[in-house]
């Protein structure tokens, strides 16, 4: 389970512009998510996967407080499904109690819980508002040709947990994440100039996903690597549910710019053809 986060942590899953020493820059991982490209989409069977990942291990202090249950149709849930997954969540519902406010079973019209955890940031948007890459390429370019950038981070730090480096203290407060770069860091694994020495920070959120976490229904790896890709294809399409419409709408408005661009094109040579035989 998630531990408690620390008001420093609200700004967790996000990298930082820290001091590093050589080789000591956190390294992002470049997972191959099928909704990137122009020509990817969403795997239903990874979303609901994420989406059991989310509910038995993340919920239990992050909420998704922008993100409508019923909208889990479009992971392929029929409305007896809905209705009983939303019976398993508590809302707060301020009607209640003569307007005093009290908790609900949840309907399928109902948002996610919010957050549960003091301090835990809400992940509705947490694939969308962080960057996955950076580097050479800059202004965002890098994240446009190595994928969406925001998922990878996010399964990059599921996955970049490690027992912390012979430098530090053993009572250093938080876990080591290797990934992670904006949280404490002690200063016996800084050089003589003050950078890092090892990548990462120290994260106040313990290690969430240990691999074999969850039982998949449809029998799929539930190794750490592939829980932290699925539960992070999971929040992508919770703050970005309509991409595959997006993608579709994007090539509809193309393929008419294209018959656009040809009539004219001939439209053109037509009025212009007169005129250029008298000359």
């Amino acid at each position: 389970m998630f531990k408690k986060l620390t008001l420093a942590a609200l700004t967790a899953l996000g990298l930082g512009t820290g001091a590093f020493a050589a080789g000591a820059t956190p390294h992002v991982e470049d997972f191959a998510f099928p909704f990137e490209g122009p020509f990817g989409k969403y795997d239903q069977m990874q979303l609901q996967r994420g989406l059991k990942i989310f509910t038995e291990v993340c919920s239990a202090c992050h909420g998704l407080k922008y993100v409508p249950i019923r909208d889990l149709a479009a992971l392929g849930y029929n409305e007896d499904q809905l209705f009983a997954y939303a019976s398993q969540l508590q809302v707060w519902d301020r009607t209640l109690n003569g307007g005093e406010g009290d908790f609900r079973e949840a309907v399928p019209a109902d948002k996610f819980p919010a957050n549960t955890g003091a301090g835990a940031p809400d992940l509705s948007l947490m694939a969308k508002s962080r960057a996955g890459f950076h580097g050479p390429y800059g202004l965002g370019i890098n994240q446009f040709v190595k994928g969406m950038g925001g998922p990878e981070y996010i399964a990059s730090l599921l996955t970049g947990y490690h027992e912390a480096p012979e430098c530090a203290p053993e009572d250093f407060p938080g876990s080591y994440n290797a990934v992670f770069a904006v949280g404490g860091y002690p200063e016996e694994c800084k050089d003589e100039h003050g950078n890092h020495t090892v990548p990462g920070s120290w994260i106040a959120m313990g290690q969430p996903l240990m691999g074999e976490d969850v039982d998949f229904d449809d029998g799929h790896s539930n190794s750490l690597h592939h829980e932290a890709q699925d539960v992070a294809a999971f929040l992508m399409w919770a703050a970005e549910p309509k991409l595959n419409q997006r993608k579709e709408a994007g090539f509809i408005g193309v393929f008419f710019l294209l018959i656009l661009s040809v009539l004219l094109y001939l439209v053109n040579k037509r009025i212009w053809a007169p005129i250029k035989r008298k000359h």
